[in-house]
């Protein structure tokens, strides 16, 4: 491993795909976890950045081992029905996902300028991210990505800094795993939450948009990922210490973000509340960015695969009728969900299509990387078996919480928006 390895040129698909996974999602559970439990849970951020580093590391080494995506290798490798449930998932997935974007995006502009109605601001940026798409490469997407994840950060930390209840608080919190009573499910929630579900998936082909194709490239693959994952936990640590001085009325329901931004306007200033606001937008913009951008690649490569069954792996095209087709469809049909009032359905709907994910990409992952004829000497370590059967006892548990949950065997009350 030479120098280069970690320059910062090296830094770019994991920035977008940390960007991508830092959604209102993860806003949400970690502002609710810190107003509930304040700075003692904190350990959950780091648990889950961890986990979906390693199953973003078993993706990018399947493909540099085999040359293929994580979903060309289901296609051609697996039985027929593991690649075509996933295709159904994808789409119902994407229409509930692309209609909380939408909706998030409004709230989130609505509250810096409430000139404009929530959906109106929705539609406009999603309309603007359709055009950013269209009209750019995935080089503008990196550069994009960079600016967003840079003026998030820099603004939820400076109000964490300011608001922050002390090092050894925050120190016990991280280093000293603690489960408060009645916690188990908000600790589900940020570890699921932290980092993404089916964007993951995305990585590899960003990655092959930066040219990294080859198994020399897995040190700086790794990097780029390790800083990604680092800033993501950065990220809902600094969420979880602003919301921890919040009472916890305030941070639930859709006066979350007022309330949080009234908080810190009381603490810090009008400088507060403005942070928090800009902070939160960049996070649910650039959330959708990723999206449109991202999962269309999926709806390509598979149309790819099956139509045209390629004997060496192509490269999606992004000018396709599949790729664009499926931009538009996550762009412009969710927009009708704005005219819901109160879709109570879509919330718990949303939460387990995403929960459903992670226990099988955990348990593919240990499936196709333990497969030393297909993925040669860069098979799982024991370590990284061990982290991917913990993941999938994890999220099968919040699977289980979220199926419970939709069929009202756990109380709603204290966990619908």
């Amino acid at each position: 491993m030479n120098k280069s390895t970690f320059s910062l040129r090296n830094i770019g698909p994991g920035l977008v795909i940390a960007a991508t996974g830092l959604g209102a999602g993860d806003l949400i559970a970690a502002s609710v976890a810190g107003a509930r439990y304040g700075t003692a849970i904190l350990w959950a951020v780091l648990v889950g950045a961890a986990m979906k580093y390693v199953m973003n590391e078993g993706l990018t080494r399947w493909q540099l081992a085999t040359g293929t995506t994580l979903l060309e290798g289901w296609i051609q490798r697996l039985p027929k029905i593991i690649s075509l449930y996933f295709f159904v998932y994808l789409v119902l997935w994407s229409f509930i996902v692309a209609g909380a974007l939408i909706a998030s995006t409004g709230l989130a502009a609505h509250a810096l300028y409430p000139g404009l109605s929530v959906e109106v601001w929705g539609m406009l940026h999603s309309l603007l991210a359709l055009a950013l798409v269209m009209v750019g490469r995935y080089s503008l997407l990196e550069r994009l990505m960079k600016f967003f994840m840079g003026l998030m950060l820099l603004v939820v930390v400076i109000c964490a800094a300011w608001v922050a209840p002390g090092m050894s608080g925050i120190l016990s919190g991280l280093l000293i795993p603690s489960i408060p009573e009645g916690s188990v499910l908000f600790i589900l929630g940020i570890i699921g939450g932290v980092g993404g579900s089916v964007t993951l998936l995305c990585y590899g082909y960003w990655i092959r948009e930066r040219d990294w194709t080859r198994r020399e490239d897995l040190p700086r693959s790794r990097f780029d990922m390790a800083v990604a994952y680092l800033l993501t936990g950065l990220f809902g640590i600094a969420i979880m210490i602003i919301s921890s001085g919040v009472p916890a009325d305030i941070a639930s329901g859709t006066k979350m973000v007022p309330g949080i931004a009234s908080h810190l306007e009381s603490v810090i200033g009008p400088f507060g509340k403005w942070c928090f606001l800009i902070g939160f937008w960049s996070a649910v913009f650039s959330s959708m960015l990723g999206v449109w951008q991202g999962i269309p690649y999926l709806f390509a490569d598979f149309v790819q695969q099956y139509t045209h069954r390629p004997e060496t792996p192509l490269s999606v095209n992004t000018r396709s009728a599949a790729y664009r087709g499926y931009l538009f469809y996550l762009a412009i049909p969710p927009m009708l969900l704005l005219l819901v009032n109160k879709p109570v359905w879509l919330v718990i709907f949303y939460a387990v299509a995403g929960a459903f994910f992670m226990p099988l990409l955990a348990s593919l992952l240990l499936l196709m990387n333990n497969r030393r004829a297909w993925v040669g000497d860069l098979k799982n370590s024991w370590i990284t078996n061990l982290v991917l059967l913990t993941s999938l006892l994890v999220f099968g548990l919040l699977l289980y919480t979220e199926v419970s949950r939709l069929f009202g065997l756990v109380n709603l009350d204290n966990f619908l928006l």
